[in-house]
């Protein structure tokens, strides 16, 4: 028996002083991986904030899927809160990339606008996925020509009221279609819209099955955008790497075909993004590449499909949740339809430009509040008179990080909504159904849902 006691004692010690040493091999490691990247700055590393630079290759990128994964994502944040002081900037390691993470508005507001102190940039996995061409993987100079010349054939006044009529047929027809499925999946569904639109608005053609499988093979990139970057089988990135040679091969496809119709029938009298694209040219005449439209194309795919598709599908559920402001958010769009010239088929931007109130509400879910639950919808009544501080609200950023593509988003949103609480309900199957927060914040079921018809059509 002693014998036993002591076995069992020496295998304590060993235990013990093997888990210490373990332990003291991870404080080292984590040591040198903020050493290796801070001795490249010199004396600048001694303005650093407080922080953990997290473990080699992987960074902190473990606790920030871990906190996203969990039902309190705030908790990555409220980390290094509660270690280092809330002082509203730490340096950590993310997505492949040493970090400085900011969370004071004032600081958050001065970061998109001053481009001398800021350069704008992002993680070398992002570049890869989004494209060297595309605005995320440009220099400062080249970033400022490819905005110049891209922001009329995508934001301009002409381009959105070519956009906003097929947009309204698509919105129109879908959610009659949808009233007839039964059982859907909200979300899905919206997505599938949103990326239907924005392919008509790209490249002008497209079946459903075409459309289908391209949504397939970009929703395969956009997931490896927020994971860790990765490049071996079964990981998201390995997968979204070769999603994006997919999209790349189809979009060159269609780009050369595009040229070849455009030589043996002449430019078309109605012309989409892609057409845009091949005409646009600065002042000195030099005209985007096909390296350049095809990463400028699947940049404004991952800006105006996925988003649009999750802020629509919150704010027609938030909505109903709310029945004070969904009555009020339907009486403007009834007046906008009262309003609307006998002769005038549709809606027309000057229309879009009048949803003040609608705005307000659809302007909530991008403030990034979503997670904090329904009750927070609340503050949409709240946006009348108010003035929120500077860097409070930049729900599509500012300066030369300005969404690209806001103009649009807000276009399909907004029509979408005007349809919407005119004639359809959204009846949720599981409303207690818990939310997930990666990629997006969604719930786990898809929003589960059947869409109701309230009434004939007003237009």
């Amino acid at each position: 028996m002693e014998n036993t006691g002591e076995g069992v004692n020496s295998w304590l010690v060993m235990f013990t002083a093997l888990l210490g040493g373990f332990v003291v091999v991870l404080g080292l490691l984590k040591k040198a991986n903020e050493w290796y990247y801070e001795s490249k700055l010199g004396e600048k590393r001694l303005s650093l904030p407080p922080g953990d630079m997290g473990w080699p290759f992987i960074g902190n990128m473990c606790s920030f899927l871990r906190a996203f994964k969990s039902n309190d994502p705030e908790s990555f944040i409220n980390g290094f809160v509660k270690r280092f002081g809330r002082i509203g900037m730490y340096k950590a390691f993310m997505f492949g990339n040493p970090t400085i993470m900011v969370t004071i508005p004032e600081t958050c507001r001065q970061v998109l606008m001053d481009d001398e102190k800021f350069k704008p940039g992002w993680p070398q996995s992002t570049v890869e996925l989004i494209g060297r061409k595309s605005f995320v993987g440009l220099s400062y100079e080249d970033h400022k020509w490819l905005r110049r010349i891209t922001a009329a054939p995508v934001n301009g006044h002409e381009a959105l009221s070519v956009y906003l009529e097929f947009i309204e047929e698509n919105v129109a027809s879908t959610l009659e279609r949808w009233s007839n499925m039964g059982e859907i999946e909200f979300l899905t569904q919206l997505r599938k819209l949103t990326f239907r639109i924005i392919m008509h608005i790209f490249i002008s053609k497209g079946g459903e099955s075409v459309m289908d499988a391209l949504e397939e093979v970009y929703t395969t990139l956009n997931y490896g955008v927020r994971a860790m970057a990765i490049n071996l089988p079964g990981f998201a990135y390995y997968r979204a790497l070769k999603s994006r040679k997919r999209l790349v091969e189809i979009f060159l496809s269609v780009v050369n075909e595009r040229r070849a119709v455009r030589v043996r029938d002449g430019p078309p009298a109605k012309k989409d993004m892609l057409d845009n694209l091949l005409d646009v040219k600065d002042e000195n005449g030099r005209k985007l590449n096909d390296e350049e439209i095809i990463d400028t194309l699947i940049m404004y795919l991952n800006a105006g499909h996925e988003s649009s598709g999750h802020i629509t599908m919150w704010a027609t559920v938030l909505l109903q949740e709310h029945p004070d402001m969904f009555q009020k958010a339907k009486a403007e769009q009834e007046q906008i339809v009262k309003n609307i010239p006998s002769m005038q088929k549709g809606l027309r931007l000057k229309e879009i430009k009048q949803m003040d109130y609608l705005n307000k509400v659809t302007s909530f879910p991008w403030a990034g509040k979503l997670r904090f639950g329904s009750g927070m919808f609340t503050v949409a009544s709240r946006w009348d008179g108010f003035t929120q501080k500077a860097g409070t609200y930049l729900p599509f950023g500012a300066g030369s990080r300005l969404c690209p593509g806001n103009e649009l988003a807000k276009l399909e949103i907004a029509i979408f909504m005007h349809y919407f609480l005119l004639n359809y309900r959204v009846e949720r199957l599981n409303p207690k159904c818990s939310v997930m927060y990666l990629p997006h914040t969604r719930h786990t079921d898809n929003c589960l849902a059947r869409i109701r018809k309230i009434s004939p059509p007003s237009m």
